[in-house]
């Protein structure tokens, strides 16, 4: 970077935070048009003018077993992404969730004078509550998606600011099934399942099997039902594919979209999410769903050990009590997941109050996200935070 020449690092690990990532960048900008960013982003992200030193795709694992695997490279990658960084010297370091890669390398940067702020907050509220105080030995400051996040940090005397979730500004309150059954031509009588596996290859081969054998079940059940399954890449769509194969179940009546996942939650009558940022859009869509998620035995056994919720789902966990249901590892057979999407199908008293539930919590998440996490990093970079139109 040149002499006096602004600069911001940032680092997201997958594409929920490149999004993220990109809307910062775009904010930020507005109120520092010559700043430049350096550091790990995806398409969205360098879009915005991020100069990425390394492939997003490398940070994408999850789950104890698959980080073990990837551990070498992983520190390998974070070490020279450090120092890197610290001979850019940037005024400011931004990391945007994936916290496992993010919080050393953010102790590191700390620790070397540079101001550290950790957009999204890791699930200390979910599991792995002890890890707050690496948190205050890693940042300065925390931008939270959730309300009552952000007191927990103030409490441990870490500085916090609540700055609402994307999707409830970019998600449109009113319902979008008509219309967008209308854009995706599908006839209004049909049942629609939005089917949604997750989007890394992990969570694939642990979950294509049951999703698929649950949609078998559901059209020995269902009069012309419908199946849309959004997969985020090649390597998802060939694992699910294979997954339908050893199934024989080339006859059902399934359509593979290439990302659309929104478009499929939107058309939905009601949804198969596996657990994370998914289940929160399909709550904001106003949409009945079932919540599971399988991973391998041995991390299962240690999440659930730190866990001190007893929801994982992200509308259950804003809610505080059981809203949708949801069905973990052992419990998530596709005749359990069967019966329950078709109650979530046939509860008249579901679907009337559920979207009154999730419209309430749609309005107390939209904040104009990218603009309050722009207000809230500017002191950090000795800039007056604009007062509010």
């Amino acid at each position: 970077m040149g002499e006096g020449q602004l600069s911001i690092g940032m680092v997201a690990g997958e594409a929920s935070g490149d999004l993220l990532g990109a809307h910062l960048i775009e904010a930020l900008r507005t109120h520092l048009p010559q700043a430049q960013f350096i550091g790990i982003g995806g398409p969205k992200m360098q879009a915005q003018g991020l100069s990425s030193l390394f492939p997003m795709e490398r940070l994408s694992v999850r789950g104890y077993a698959e980080v073990l695997r990837h551990y070498p490279s992983l520190v390998w990658m974070r070490r020279k992404l450090r120092l890197a960084l610290l001979e850019a010297r940037p005024q400011l370091f931004i990391g945007v969730d994936a916290p496992d890669f993010n919080l050393g390398l953010e102790a590191g940067l700390k620790r070397a004078g540079v101001p550290v702020v950790h957009y999204v907050s890791p699930s200390i509220w979910a599991w792995r509550a002890g890890r707050i105080s690496a948190i205050a030995r890693s940042v300065d400051h925390v931008l939270t998606l959730f309300p009552f996040e952000a007191e927990i940090y103030r409490k441990a005397g870490i500085g916090a600011s609540y700055v609402g979730h994307p999707l409830a500004d970019l998600i449109p309150e009113q319902d979008q099934t008509a219309i967008t059954r209308e854009r995706l031509r599908i006839a209004p009588e049909r049942k629609v399942f939005a089917l949604l596996p997750g989007s890394r290859q992990s969570e694939l081969r642990y979950m294509a099997d049951t999703f698929i054998a649950t949609a078998k079940l559901l059209a020995q059940k269902i009069e012309r039902p419908l199946f849309l399954v959004p997969l985020v890449s090649r390597e998802t769509r060939e694992i699910f594919e294979a997954a339908m194969y050893r199934a024989d179940a080339g006859e059902l009546p399934l359509t593979v979209l290439f990302g659309h996942a929104r478009d499929a939650l939107a058309a939905a009558d009601v949804t198969l999410v596996a657990s994370g940022t998914a289940t929160l859009e399909a709550a904001l869509l106003k949409k009945p769903m079932v919540i599971t998620y399988k991973m391998a035995g041995g991390s299962w056994l240690l999440m659930r050990r730190m866990g001190y919720q007893p929801y994982v789902g992200l509308p259950n966990i804003l809610a505080g009590e059981f809203v949708v249901p949801e069905l973990l590892q052992a419990d998530a057979t596709a005749e359990n997941l069967a019966q329950a999407l078709l109650n979530a199908l046939n509860d008249n008293v579901v679907r009337e109050r559920l979207p009154q539930r999730f419209t309430a919590l749609h309005r107390q998440l939209k904040c104009n996200t990218a603009e309050q996490a722009a207000r809230a990093v500017l002191p950090l970079l000795g800039q007056a935070a604009p007062q509010p139109a």
